[in-house]
């Protein structure tokens, strides 16, 4: 027999609300035509980071290749979800923008929910006519009260229990609640003096009429609207009530007559609420399709929580090249074509997963191969003298594997020159090819071969100086260095790596962050035909800054913190590393040598271990987290056993952060139970 046919295209969940009337389906097709439409919504109190990358990807892109859409019917629209003035901002709104635009994505048009605030309020007054909305004066505790009740009678009636024996009704004020049966005379009147300004902001909301009785709890009568009494940054001063996501979502992507609504899978349960409100109204409803979120490792994506590094001043700004947000990688020397070709890369599924980040790193690698030119640069100088060199002018190409991309001038000093301290080893090692005693050694584009004759010494020890000597030889040296003239430029290098410990950051998260993500040097040098491309003027922080390879060592970008006038030569460059090359095999042999060499001995660390294992077996059970020093501060609040409940800022901690701290309570104890039973004896 033949195999069953695949699942179509986007296939999800199917709900009997979300099926269209033939009346319904006839005006969409009447509007959209051939077209497929998607939308593009984020919210505009936050910067846009690579999770929206993979959301960008799926609606201009990805999703119209899934459903085979030709490319002439493809149609997305950029939407603000801007329903919230109290967490919106014009700097927000205008980020937004560039950032879709430097992404290469061209949108349909650019919409905002808030200029839909009048359609949308005369849909919540049709919602309370026909019964199914309500202004609800219960206040926040109440809610969450009857809103847990629902949960609990929910879970019983699933098991078969008897809910009225096992989650009994305390009071019908509490189930359903004394405001949901409300004539729909008096709750026009209500959202009218809502509307008016009659009430205070968290007196009344107006709830949705859904069913409490649902085993979803986004069916539990969600809020429609609130009072909020602020300016809204793009609609104006007019409203003092707003609508909430919930309410808005749904009905502006019908309204925009929106094929697919596209979301994370954390929104699965919302399905109900989404073709409920769109059925109770009779409007068409979209298909709804969910997919992954993107988990990159050693990143947070949560707003709250980049909010938290930004405020904290763990980081620059949200612009940092540590961030994960759009502007943090731009600035760090991300291409939206590498960013773009990650997203295609990882793809869209409903399969939760972590992304390695070496894989986002490699596609900046072939993004900037053929487009960042190569120079040559040393971060931690030493000063070079070659005897018998002369000194003269090199051509030197751009591109080494395509020659005829162009060239620059690079001016062999021989008197004195640089190369970076790690191509230097005062003794000798037959694993080691760069400056050495015995080793013969070439300059790279200088045709050069030379050999350590001396190595000079300031007062402390410290190298300052390596005399070599140009030499004639037949034998092809094992390696070529890099280095840099006597008319080098000097620039600030901001060395980047993980902003996080854990590839999969925890809700201690602060404590896993990495001290040594950023390393300045400011002693780097870099030969001088980069001049031009690293003057400032030559900078726009909503456009990548001009990049390069630095030979053997990675790819650079400049910061706009540079101030180097290029006609002046005054002034500061500022470069961050991008990306390294993939390291060499020699160098990496090299270092597991080094690993091997200093591995041997520390009492002093094993001393110390165990000063701090009889401390710790000082500390009765219940004051583990109170008086270790490695979690003292970092908690608010604890059970009865002792185990943090909260965090430093009152947050209540997740269950796998709790699950951990159990672990590490068990630990302890059965520390404290091996000391008893060792001093007993």
């Amino acid at each position: 027999s033949a195999p069953p046919a695949p699942p179509p295209a986007l296939a999800a969940r199917e709900l009997s609300w979300g099926v269209n009337s033939p009346s319904l389906l006839a005006a969409h097709a009447s509007k959209n035509g051939s077209v497929t439409r998607l939308r593009f919504p984020p919210e505009p109190n936050g910067f846009l980071h690579i999770g929206h990358c993979k959301s960008m990807n799926m609606n201009f892109s990805l999703a119209f290749d899934k459903l085979n859409v030709a490319p002439e019917n493809r149609r997305t629209i950029f939407r603000y979800d801007d329903t919230n003035p109290a967490k919106e901002d014009p700097i927000y709104i205008e980020s937004l923008a560039r950032d879709v635009a430097w992404m290469g994505w061209k949108p349909e048009r650019t919409t905002y929910s808030s200029e839909s605030f009048q359609e949308l309020h005369d849909l919540a007054v049709r919602l309370i006519e026909k019964g199914l909305a309500y202004v609800c004066f219960l206040t926040k505790p109440e809610v969450e009260a009857q809103r847990e009740l629902c949960k609990r009678r929910a879970a019983v009636r699933a098991t078969g229990g008897d809910v009225d024996k096992q989650a009994p009704i305390p009071s019908p004020d509490v189930y359903p609640g004394k405001y949901r049966d409300t004539p729909v005379a008096e709750n026009l009147r209500l959202f009218r003096k809502m509307r008016q300004g009659f009430f205070r902001e968290g007196e009344c909301t107006l709830r949705m009429k859904m069913d409490l009785e649902s085993a979803n709890p986004n069916m539990h009568d969600l809020m429609a609207y609130r009072i909020k009494y602020l300016p809204h940054p793009h609609a104006g001063p007019g409203w003092c009530i707003y609508p909430s996501y919930d309410f808005t979502h749904c009905l502006v992507d019908s309204m925009e007559h929106i094929d697919y609504s596209i979301c994370t899978l954390e929104f699965e349960t919302r399905r109900e609420p989404y073709f409920w409100l769109l059925m109770a109204l009779d409007m068409y409803r979209p298909k709804v399709y969910e997919m992954s979120r993107l988990n990159l490792e050693f990143t947070v994506l949560s707003k709250r929580r980049l909010l938290k590094l930004v405020d904290a001043k763990h980081v620059r700004g949200w612009d940092d090249p540590r961030m994960p947000t759009i502007s943090g990688l731009r600035r760090r020397g991300y291409t939206a074509k590498a960013l773009n070709a990650f997203c295609d890369e990882v793809g869209a599924t409903r399969n939760m997963n972590v992304v390695e980040a070496k894989r986002l790193e490699q596609q900046a690698r072939v993004a900037l191969a053929d487009e960042a030119r190569r120079c040559m640069a040393v971060l931690d100088p030493v000063e070079v003298v070659v005897a018998g060199g002369e000194e003269r002018e090199l051509e030197v190409p751009d591109f080494p594997q395509a020659p005829e991309k162009g060239s620059h001038k690079v001016r062999f000093t021989p008197g004195k020159m640089f190369v970076d301290r790690s191509d230097f080893r005062e003794e000798e090692d037959k694993n080691f090819y760069g400056i050495s005693p015995g080793r013969l050694v070439g300059l790279k584009y200088a045709n050069v071969k030379i050999v350590l004759e001396k190595v000079e010494k300031d007062g402390s020890g410290a190298v300052v100086r390596l005399l070599c000597k140009a030499v004639e030889s037949d034998e092809k040296p094992k390696s070529y260095i890099t280095w840099v003239g006597e008319d080098h430029l000097q620039a600030e290098v901001r060395k980047y790596s993980h902003l996080f410990t854990a590839a999969e950051p925890t809700d201690l998260w602060e404590e896993e962050l990495n001290p040594n993500s950023e390393e300045i040097i400011k002693t780097a040098l870099v030969d001088p035909s980069v001049a031009a491309l690293c003057d400032a003027g030559r900078i726009n922080k909503w456009e990548s800054g001009s990049m390069f390879q630095f030979e053997r060592i990675g790819y650079y970008v400049v910061d706009y913190d540079t101030t180097y006038d290029a006609g002046k030569g005054s002034g500061q460059i500022v470069l961050n590393s991008i990306v390294g090359l993939k390291e060499d095999v020699a160098k990496k042999a090299d270092s597991k040598g080094e690993e091997k060499k200093g591995g041997g001995g520390s009492a002093d660390a094993t001393r110390l271990k165990q000063e701090k294992q009889k401390a710790r077996l000082a500390v009765p059970l219940e004051d583990f987290f109170r008086k270790i020093e490695d979690y003292q501060g970092l908690f608010s609040k604890f059970d009865d056993k002792g185990i943090p409940t909260h965090d430093k800022d009152g947050e209540e901690l997740k269950k796998n952060a709790v699950k951990k701290l159990m672990k590490d309570h068990a630990k302890h104890a059965k520390a404290l139970a091996s000391a008893a039973k060792q001093a007993a004896k």
